[in-house]
């Protein structure tokens, strides 16, 4: 078991994870593309994003000091949260090892720092494409990770790509002064994701071990053109339409998960 870092005074690393959530959606004509946007502008409006924040602040047991939130025309919201420290008793889930929360369930507790959500919805005018993306950050300062608010917030969006950076910044010092630029061990951010979410998609990492820098990509592995096919039925689709809708569909989070068009 690894023994406990001894600091001198509070501790001054700053860890930050980043990350953006997508969801892909093929709505055929103009006015179910105009649906849709409509629904995910209902879906993650202003106050259901403000509960979503305020879900993950009480997961990771601290104390909201400010909000401040605003739903913008025509479309997107946004919601930043300052957070302060609140302490809790012992709970095992407080282990850097185990994978963090789902919905259901509330451990751990954080320093005070912040929580920011922004949403994007757009849709392709030719190709029937519409894709929502959420931007997450939720930056920590002290022994607490961000990392534990991961499972919690994949599961409270349709989350068919995500893309996921977590950086530790700045240093802090042992009581014999010498500075510590990391203070817990990571490989991966993959460590702190629940098996049913490792089960459920397709990863690749990206990371700079030497400058405290973790990338990883997520796509979906499980694909029913009924979960993505907007104001019809894809059972009503002929099977020609079916496969060119699928496809499109495919190569959309193919280019979201690779960063690059797919000719």
């Amino acid at each position: 078991m690894e023994s406990k870092l001894e600091l001198h005074g509070f501790n001054n690393l700053t860890k930050s994870l980043s990350f953006n959530i997508y969801d892909i959606c093929y709505a055929q004509t103009e006015e179910q593309r105009r649906a849709y946007i409509d629904y995910i502008d209902e879906m993650y409006n202003a106050e259901r994003l403000t509960q979503i924040l305020s879900d993950v602040v009480k997961i990771i047991g601290a104390n909201i000091l400010n909000i401040a939130r605003q739903d913008y025309e025509p479309h997107g919201a946004s919601v930043t949260m300052l957070i302060a420290e609140h302490e809790v008793g012992p709970n095992p889930a407080d282990n850097e090892e185990s994978p963090g929360p789902l919905p259901d369930a509330i451990v751990a507790h954080l320093d005070k720092s912040h929580v920011t959500v922004h949403t994007y919805p757009e849709s392709h005018p030719y190709e029937g494409i519409s894709t929502f993306r959420a931007d997450i950050d939720v930056s920590t300062c002290g022994l607490i990770s961000p990392l534990k608010a991961l499972n919690y917030l994949i599961h409270s969006f349709d989350s068919d790509v995500v893309t996921v950076d977590y950086r530790v910044r700045g240093f802090t010092r042992d009581v014999d002064g010498k500075k510590h630029y990391i203070d817990h061990d990571i490989n991966s951010i993959q460590n702190y994701l629940s098996e049913d979410t490792q089960n459920g998609y397709q990863m690749i990492d990206v990371n700079v071990y030497q400058e405290n820098l973790f990338h990883t990509k997520m796509k979906l592995k499980n694909f029913d053109l009924d979960n993505y096919v907007f104001g019809v039925n894809a059972k009503d689709l002929d099977d020609v339409e079916a496969k060119e809708i699928s496809e499109r569909l495919q190569r959309e989070m193919l280019e979201i998960f690779y960063s690059r068009n797919v000719e």
